[in-house]
């Protein structure tokens, strides 16, 4: 449970704490949302936080829920025993989250002596889950820097790619993501970036662009408070919506928009 007497302060992250590939994720740990050293971090804190960036609860609940599953490393896809279609269908009909059970992040040992699952945040790089290949502000794993460390050089770079300094627009974004996909097909031998990665990534600029823009634009100042300090803009001005906030249709929308946008050919991507 966070402490309740400096949530919604903003401090820097303490030299120990665990922190996330996701900069939203860590300013939700900064500004005291979630527990400020990022370790054990119960589904039920995890999910009440997506709301302090003005997701749904329906919304949030499925980014925050799903990371609960296990943590099932695709390297190691081939050890486990195929499940049928039925055997599919009938487990999202059980529990609907469970359709996206590949965003587990979870390890077996990660329980309370009373029984509650916990994740520390470092858990959300675990490769493959949600985290993947062409991160915005990340390396990939199978480089030197890794994928959980923001580089500045990659902030820097889609800071610029705004074309009148002020506002980043979902086509300059969408030109980002293009650029950063042949970079890291010469940089990456063993870049794993397909449809399913693609529409994460998609996925998270999507919630970036409608929990703090206007859904098409966002200020650069926001952009930088969020991926160089790890803190929510408020000192440039972002008010959380309160009145409307994003929701399921919403989101789906504008991931569909964004991955037209972006127009990858997965069959010859270099030449997209």
């Amino acid at each position: 449970m966070p402490d309740s007497m400096s949530i919604g302060k903003y401090a820097k992250a303490p030299a120990d704490a665990s922190r996330s590939p996701c900069p939203v994720v860590n300013a939700l740990a900064n500004h005291g949302y979630l527990e400020r050293s990022g370790r054990k971090i119960y589904v039920e804190d995890l999910n009440a936080a997506m709301g302090h960036v003005g997701m749904s609860p329906l919304l949030g609940s499925v980014f925050a829920v799903p990371t609960y599953f296990e943590y099932h490393d695709p390297a190691l896809a081939y050890t486990r025993k195929p499940v049928s279609t039925w055997q599919r269908a009938w487990s999202v009909i059980g529990n609907p989250y469970s359709y996206f059970d590949y965003f587990g992040c979870w390890k077996e040992k990660q329980v309370t002596d009373n029984g509650r699952k916990y994740l520390n945040l470092v858990d959300l790089a675990s490769h493959g889950a949600i985290e993947h290949d062409i991160s915005l502000s990340r390396r990939d794993v199978g480089q030197a820097e890794g994928n959980n460390n923001p580089q500045p050089d990659l902030i820097e770079e889609m800071l610029e790619s705004s074309l009148d300094g002020k506002s980043l627009t979902i086509d300059d974004l969408a030109a980002f993501i293009k650029a950063r996909i042949k970079r890291q097909l010469k940089d990456n031998p063993e870049l794993v970036y397909g449809p399913a990665e693609h529409q994460v990534n998609c996925g998270q600029i999507a919630l970036m662009m409608g929990c703090f823009g206007d859904g098409k634009t966002i200020p650069v100042s926001y952009v930088k408070a969020i991926f160089e300090d790890e803190r929510l803009p408020l000192e440039e001005g972002w008010t959380k919506r309160s009145w409307w906030t994003m929701g399921l249709a919403e989101f789906f929308g504008a991931v569909r928009n964004l991955v037209a946008k972006v127009d990858v050919n997965f069959d010859h991507p270099a030449a997209s």
